[in-house]
């Protein structure tokens, strides 16, 4: 009866979500709505007990580590986003925590950067390590705007947008790819768990 009673809810949202293909309904907002209440009601909690009780209350309430108290009033600081009046004092969390993501930029720099740099100096004796420098090369050229795109230059930097292209195309391909796996889930639900049609 439970396992009944869950298809036909899982199915029913299922369907709503579906139907925003047709067009905007409230059968499509509600189940919206529904996945963002429950979404913050499961958040909540689970914040609550896995950040706030261990790195807030145990140190500063059984520790007695009273310089906790510093970062968790510069955090209780975000809720003042709700005020109208006082939602300035929100400004200044923001403002320290990138002071922190600005610290991770020269950490950043070996995993993002300079194993690029690393990739493109390699010998040139195969195609993959010739393809990485063309591209390289050619898409810096695209990039640089000190010199106008014509002639021969502009004919180079145009093999740089062609590198371009096929990175964002494998990159948008990936990702259809994924959506296509949650659809394909989706319909297997409805026709086989729900309808039975399929085993």
């Amino acid at each position: 009866m439970f396992e009944l009673i869950s298809n036909l809810v899982a199915a029913f949202l299922t369907l709503s979500i579906f139907s925003f293909l047709y067009k905007d309904n409230p059968f499509y907002k509600f189940a919206e709505h529904l996945l963002v209440g429950v979404s913050m009601g499961y958040a909540i909690p689970l914040a609550y007990e896995n950040v706030f009780i261990p790195f807030v209350y145990n140190p500063i309430f059984l520790e007695r580590r009273f310089i906790i108290i510093v970062p968790a009033i510069i955090g209780i600081l975000y809720l003042f986003r709700f005020s109208k009046n006082l939602s300035w004092l929100a400004r200044y969390p923001i403002v320290i925590f990138m002071g922190i993501v600005g610290m991770s930029v020269p950490m950043s720099m070996h995993s993002s950067v300079l194993v690029q740099m690393r990739s493109a100096m390699l010998p040139l004796d195969n195609i993959n390590t010739f393809l990485i420098f063309i591209g390289t090369i050619t898409i810096l050229m695209y990039f640089y705007f000190s010199k106008e795109h014509k002639g021969t230059y502009g004919k180079i930097s145009n093999v740089g947008v062609w590198f371009m292209m096929v990175g964002f195309g494998a990159s948008f391909g990936y990702t259809v790819m994924a959506r296509m796996s949650l659809l394909i889930g989706r319909i297997q639900f409805l026709l086989g768990d729900f309808l039975g049609l399929i085993k």
